[in-house]
């Protein structure tokens, strides 16, 4: 199914800003959609390559054109262990993409953002560059090395994830790190500025969540 080495899931979650998701499409991305997500997908006029979920959160006006559009949906049991969002990945990795990118899956609950988030930190991800997008907020792993595109400005905050950072290099910060360990129970990374229109993280071990909040 996947023709584009970009897949776009869309999640049930909050977006703010529809002209700003749009931006960030592009005409050769594969549309997942997560159970709800569909709404977002046909609210900027897409159509989804396919629907994943239990449809829990589907309205019935979003199925019937689904339906008349001959989308495919692949309908899940309601008591499941995954939620929509994990079963929307799992389904992404078989389609081998080179890069995921989810919106709508920040926003709202704490623990469904906490457990979205963490979603990327399976090791089956490692190889495809895996992030949250709203537009306003992008958010991502970095397991080596990760770029940040935005402008002069832009907050760049770094967090460790599952234990300490080593290693932590930047450049285009504000506030340079040349090499040092950032730990989960300190806020040392939170709050640094980019100062050009593009960044870099690495890291020599360890994992760090990278949130770029957009001006």
């Amino acid at each position: 199914m996947c023709q584009s080495k970009r897949i776009v899931i869309f999640a049930n979650g909050e977006l703010p800003d529809l002209e700003k998701a749009r931006g960030l499409l592009r005409a050769d991305d594969t549309i997942l959609c997560a159970d709800g997500g569909t709404h977002h997908a046909l609210a900027l006029g897409l159509q989804p390559n396919l629907v994943v979920g239990d449809m829990d959160s589907l309205s019935k006006d979003a199925w019937k054109k689904l339906e008349q559009a001959n989308i495919q949906i692949e309908l899940h049991p309601r008591d499941k262990d995954e939620t929509d969002l994990e079963l929307a990945i799992r389904r992404a990795i078989e389609m081998n993409p080179d890069s995921i990118l989810i919106i709508g899956a920040l926003g709202g609950r704490v623990d469904q953002i906490l457990g979205n988030i963490a979603l990327f930190s399976n090791a089956r991800l490692a190889s495809i560059d895996c992030r949250f997008d709203d537009g306003a907020e992008e958010i991502s792993f970095c397991r080596k090395q990760v770029e940040i595109r935005g402008r002069s400005g832009d907050i760049v905050s770094l967090i460790p994830w599952n234990g300490a950072a080593h290693g932590v290099r930047t450049e285009g910060l504000k506030w340079s790190l040349r090499g040092e360990t950032l730990y989960p129970e300190k806020t040392r990374g939170i709050s640094n500025e980019m100062v050009d229109t593009k960044a870099s993280v690495s890291i020599e071990s360890g994992l760090l969540l990278v949130i770029h909040q957009r001006k």
